[in-house]
């Protein structure tokens, strides 16, 4: 997945150094010796098609081919925030394939859980189009093999996380009318203007249809939000929702992007801020968490906040020694406004009040 790259070496947020500086840390840290290291897996096209047309397949199939040679560029300036390269298509076959494989394990019970290190990222990915750095929607792809192909492993619910700086667009629209996934996503908005800059990301949009309620978003007003602010959207929404729920398996969209000092970002989370969040959502699905890589862009804290979860899942004790910090006022009218949004669900469908 490293072979992913910008087709003139051009300097890019989304490199494959990201990964590199990851199993350096994990190795430095005598962190991955301790699990079970497994090999990338190209995904199927008929799983990809659960949630991308024939049009968007084929086209990052084949745009690592000689057909693109001297068009690859300009059709990448078609798409929002996107570069292809002669290693892309095989790239994003394994980072889909690898989130479905590790999920797969995690839900049969191979494996207690998982951390997918994949790249391209794939929330931002929409069901025609790559996005975002994003060629194919990892997670959701995931979700929907192990909700439609393995109805054996008894996965029913899922609840997809996803914590990365960034609104998870992609991942909401193919849920969006689907009782069976409960997406929440944390995320800088600043009232619309931050990427993806759409209306979609904000706490009004709660899912339709039978998936009304089903989909819950925490957008921040402004940057610089840090653990301390995560940390309430996760005591007074996520936990008391992802309870009433009781999903069957926790997919984690892990972007690291809203970590101290990440260039895109702007907040402020520390890896113990990160190995907080993951330590509470180990209380339900039995412990059965896929987390799957989505942005993160400073090497430095892209490697120490996975190793920190990483530690987390391999069972180290835990101690949060982050400074104590309160959380902004805007958080607080967020969390309001959020909880106001979805009371009448919580109440009606799962009878529960949790404020």
């Amino acid at each position: 997945m490293c072979a992913h790259a910008t087709p003139d070496g051009e300097k890019h947020p989304e490199n494959p150094e990201r990964l590199r500086a990851i199993r350096r840390k994990l190795d430095a840290e005598g962190v991955a010796s301790r699990c079970v290291d497994m090999k990338a897996k190209e995904a199927k096209e008929k799983y990809i098609a659960s949630v991308h047309t024939p049009n968007h397949i084929k086209l990052i199939r084949d745009i690592s081919s000689k057909e693109y040679d001297y068009r690859r560029n300009k059709t990448a300036r078609k798409f929002n925030s996107i570069y292809f390269n002669e290693g892309s298509s095989e790239s994003a076959f394994l980072a889909a394939g690898s989130v479905i494989e590790v999920a797969e394990k995690v839900a049969a019970g191979e494996l207690s859980s998982a951390i997918a290190l994949v790249r391209p990222p794939g929330h931002h990915a929409e069901h025609n189009e790559p996005m975002g750095f994003c060629l194919f929607n990892n997670v959701a792809i995931a979700a929907n093999y192990l909700l439609n192909e393995r109805p054996d492993l008894g996965i029913n619910k899922i609840l997809i996380v996803d914590w990365d700086v960034h609104h998870g667009n992609g991942t909401q629209k193919m849920f969006y009318s689907d009782s069976r996934v409960l997406f929440f996503s944390v995320h800088r908005f600043d009232y619309g203007s931050f990427y993806p800059c759409e209306g979609d990301a904000s706490h009004c949009f709660i899912g339709e249809g039978a998936g009304e309620g089903y989909n819950i978003n925490v957008p921040w007003e402004h940057g610089k939000c840090s653990d301390a602010d995560y940390v309430a959207a996760w005591d007074h929404v996520l936990l008391p929702i992802a309870e009433a729920f009781d999903p069957d398996i926790i997919l984690l969209s892990a972007g690291f992007d809203a970590a101290m000092g990440d260039p895109l970002g702007g907040c402020c989370i520390t890896p113990d801020g990160y190995a907080l969040l993951l330590t509470k959502l180990l209380g339900f699905a039995k412990g059965r968490i896929v987390m799957a890589l989505e942005g993160g862009y400073n090497l430095k804290s892209i490697a120490n906040s996975v190793c920190a979860c990483t530690k987390v899942l391999l069972g180290d004790n835990f101690t949060y020694n982050s400074p104590r910090m309160q959380p902004f006022e805007s958080t607080w009218r967020v969390i309001q406004m959020v909880m106001v949004c979805n009371v009448l669900f919580l109440c009606t469908a799962v009878r529960i009040l949790w404020f």
